[in-house]
């Protein structure tokens, strides 16, 4: 909800614990659950930004009022849920199947056919080589610096200036090879070269009843 011009694509797993009714009544719910959270969104936002501009001394709120303004105007498309049994390869093949047919979709994506200088798919590969290097540590952070320095090592991308890097870390971070959070003071220097290690933390951290299992241990 926060990410300019955002592209959602919902996935209900554990189909096999249902019956077939079930799944299409779930799927409707589901899509009306979403669709009532942006409706009830806009409103919440447009409710903020008026308090605000009808508050005695305005001026103070500028900052508020900017971030709330930027928030109304991301556009956040959900497309369809695609159910899925995870034990089943055809429907994980299926899934893949359906994201791709989305991202080629260039109403969707329209920086699908962007065309992109040699130098960024000449980093991508070197970055892919470093990350499934031996000495690439298993968390797969690194230090902007020290990833410009070793890039540097490639004869072809020995002239890799900073700002250029970080150019391409922008690209490599939308389209997912990489995680760089660059508006996050204490992460902006460093770069996450195996997003899937993050997934794995989140897994471990951000969890479905995670309090009642915490609970649950004497």
């Amino acid at each position: 909800m926060r990410v300019p011009n955002s592209v959602v694509l919902p996935v209900g797993t554990h189909v096999d614990c249902c019956r077939k009714e079930e799944v299409e009544r779930k799927r409707h719910d589901i899509m009306a659950k979403i669709a009532a959270m942006l409706v009830e969104r806009k409103s919440n936002l447009a409710h903020f930004i008026n308090n605000l501009e009808g508050s005695e001394e305005p001026e103070f709120y500028v900052d508020q009022w900017e971030r709330l303004k930027e928030m109304e105007s991301c556009t956040l498309t959900i497309l369809n849920l695609v159910a899925v049994n995870c034990t089943d390869h055809r429907d994980i093949k299926k899934l893949e199947a359906t994201i791709l047919e989305h991202v080629k979709n260039e109403e969707l994506f329209p920086e699908v056919i962007r065309v992109l200088p040699p130098v960024y798919r000449q980093v991508e590969a070197a970055i892919v080589d470093i990350a499934q290097s031996e000495e690439m540590a298993d968390h797969g952070m690194m230090d902007l610096q020290y990833l410009l320095s070793k890039l540097s090592q490639w004869e072809h991308l020995a002239n890799l200036d900073r700002e250029l890097l970080q150019d391409i870390l922008r690209y490599l971070h939308h389209i997912g090879l990489v995680v760089w959070y660059e508006e996050i003071k204490h992460l902006e220097s460093t770069v996450f070269l195996q997003p899937t290690f993050l997934i794995t933390m989140f897994r471990l951290l951000v969890r479905y009843q995670l309090v009642q299992q915490l609970e649950s241990i004497s």
